[in-house]
């Protein structure tokens, strides 16, 4: 019957009920048949139902915090029968898109940028004389970002109309849900209550001792029974916490709520995977999850015999590197499991740093490692890497300090889409002085480069893909290889190809096709001009191939090599246009953009083609 939030209004609190056990079950069967984020979503049902019921969202805006808990929100507002069509190819987005719905007020798909981003809303709202509610959701997750405080200080400060949800699922802030509580949470967020507050600051503040030593009961008292000192101290009024799964509760303090003024947050404890007893049990492992049967939890997409995933290799390098050098420690901005850091922190908790979802920090405090003796590895995705930038510039590369960057998920991720792409990190580290950035094209070659970045004094990267590797034995030594030396694959003639990365396994088909010369260049910084040099001058075409964007990336490093050696520049750069990358499968991405093998032959014989025309007009 749920076809937008209107629909809603009319149910009675028995039917709100139901629905939110529908909406999970409904929930559960998408997900087991497209993959996705399942966890987050099942614990934000009933906070989803009773925002949209006690608001007129769209006109109310809803800023949700990352978009792994909003699925329940794209059910609600009209998406429900796109659900089959979740994180596919020209299918809805895994996360909020404001191009997808006009009730996905803003796009969300790192962490922590809902409270400011509500703020924004509510000056905006004031300025344009619009008289609607601003609400923003936050996960205890996404409170462990710098810019999460930034936002409540900045609100607090200017005493913006916002509500703040806080959606606590993890970090059990205060575990005191029972009746005691939602009843005080329920009394405390009425209006006879606040309005008998406001009046007893009033008289209680002509007698100033009165009131200095009632302000200390008062946050005594809430330091003893609430954890609402802090957002209080922010200039908050704290409410909570509540049970997140009691949905009709929720509506009675949501309503409460509604006509307040003032920053507000509303503590709401949540269950991650509620109404999926695996999920429940073990919600890390159900964060994300590929399709998979509802009864056994069991993934439908079995692992490829004999192939690691990259994130794999990097565990057990990494294993390995920790046992040899005492020095070596790791850090992680809240990517454990995704980073391939579980068996690590098992075996050297001492020297494991999971810093939460605040990479400045774990950028800076690398440098702070650095400094004191130690080699800090920072295990990062390349997409949240670039939230980290300044901190790599000023703190890391203007001291020179010995760090190793270990970017995974670089390149196309696939069903992530665009705020996932790990498109731009060789354009924006090849820049850096001093830095050492390696792309490996295999495991043996990822092997060897983490081995080289370890050993290296000075910053290093190496980054690699999402998904499985080719395939190979690894070696288990810790050889390492020259800096900045590119490596010939195949000897051909006319046609060189210049490789950056694991795409260099899909040329190899086209070489060999055309008897082209094949280069694993291995190094973007520094580049090794000797062989372009070479290359320039012993083939007629060249053609240089990566899975980042063009501009400024790795075909770049090249254009700008045959410019300082005044070079013939026959070149053609085949890597990501200049576009925003949507979501679907690593391959359908990949031939979509040209880079699988048809698209690189198919750039390769019209650029020849249209070379050859024009040289014999000439």
């Amino acid at each position: 019957m749920i076809n937008s939030p209107a629909d809603l209004k009319g149910l009675t609190k028995s039917e709100i009920s139901s629905l939110s056990e529908e909406l999970r079950e409904f929930i559960i069967e998408s997900v087991s048949q497209t993959g996705g984020h399942l966890a987050a979503g099942l614990g934000t049902v009933d906070i989803t139902i009773a925002l949209h019921y006690v608001y007129d969202t769209p006109r109310d805006i809803l800023v949700w915090d990352i978009g792994h808990q909003c699925y329940p929100h794209k059910i609600l507002t009209g998406r429900k029968k796109l659900m089959p069509s979740l994180r596919k190819k020209d299918g809805i987005s895994g996360f909020l898109k404001r191009d997808e719905s006009e009730y996905d007020s803003f796009g969300a798909g790192h962490s922590s940028t809902s409270i400011s981003a509500a703020i924004g809303y509510e000056i905006a709202s004031k300025l344009n004389k619009k008289n609607n509610k601003i609400i923003a959701i936050i996960g205890d997750g996404g409170l462990t970002a710098g810019m999460a405080f930034e936002a409540l200080g900045h609100a607090g400060g200017i005493k913006s109309n916002i509500l703040v949800i806080l959606n606590d699922n993890e970090m059990s802030i205060s575990p005191n849900v029972g009746a005691v509580h939602k009843y005080l949470t329920k009394i405390l967020t009425g209006k006879t209550f606040s309005s008998f507050k406001e009046s007893g600051k009033k008289v209680l503040s002509k007698v100033k001792t009165i009131e200095e030593i009632a302000k200390k009961v008062e946050n005594q008292a809430k330091g003893l029974i609430t954890p609402g000192l802090l957002f209080e101290e922010l200039g908050f009024k704290y409410y909570g916490p509540t049970d997140g799964h009691d949905v009709n509760g929720l509506i009675d303090v949501l309503e409460n709520l509604k006509d307040q003024s003032g920053p507000r947050i509303l503590h709401v404890i949540t269950k991650k995977g509620k109404g999926y007893k695996l999920a429940e049990q073990n919600p890390i492992s159900y964060h994300g999850v590929t399709p998979f049967d509802i009864k056994t939890g069991k993934p439908k997409i079995k692992k490829i015999n004999n192939k690691l995933t990259y994130t794999e290799i990097f565990s057990r390098w990494v294993d390995q590197a920790a046992n040899i050098d005492t020095r070596l420690v790791v850090i992680t901005p809240a990517m454990r499991e995704g980073s391939g850091l579980v068996d690590f922190e098992k075996k050297y908790p001492e020297r494991y740093f999971d810093v939460g979802i605040a990479e400045q920090h774990a950028i800076t405090l690398a440098g702070g490692m650095s400094c004191g003796g130690l080699k800090p590895i920072i295990a990062i995705y390349s997409t949240f890497l670039q939230r980290a930038y300044d901190q790599l510039i000023h703190d890391i590369v203007v001291q020179d300090l010995d760090i190793l960057l270990a970017i995974d998920r670089a390149g196309i991720v696939g069903a992530d889409g665009e705020t996932h792409q790990g498109i731009y990190d060789i354009s924006f580290l090849r820049i850096l002085p001093k830095i050492v950035l390696m792309t490996p094209s295999d495991e043996l070659e990822m092997w060897k480069m983490l081995s080289t970045g370890q050993k290296h004094k000075g910053l290093a990267a190496v980054r690699y893909p999402r998904g499985y590797s080719q395939g190979e034995d690894i070696s288990l030594d810790h050889a390492t290889i020259e800096i900045g030396k590119a490596r010939i694959i195949e000897k051909g003639n006319k046609i060189a190809y210049l490789v950056f990365g694991t795409l260099l396994n899909t040329v190899k088909k086209v070489a060999k096709k055309n008897g082209a010369t094949l280069v694993d260049m291995r190094f973007v910084k520094p580049i090794d001009e000797d062989m372009i040099i070479d290359i320039c001058n012993t083939h007629d075409y060249i053609f240089t191939v990566e899975d980042n964007v063009t501009l400024g990336g790795a075909g770049t490093a090249v254009n700008e090599v045959m410019t300082k050696y005044l070079l013939k520049n026959n070149l053609v750069n085949i890597g990501v246009p200049d576009k925003m990358i949507p979501h679907g499968s690593q391959d359908e991405i990949l031939s979509e953009l040209g880079l699988d093998a048809l698209g690189i032959e198919k750039i390769t014989n019209d650029h020849v083609d249209n070379m050859v025309k024009i040289s014999s007009k000439k």
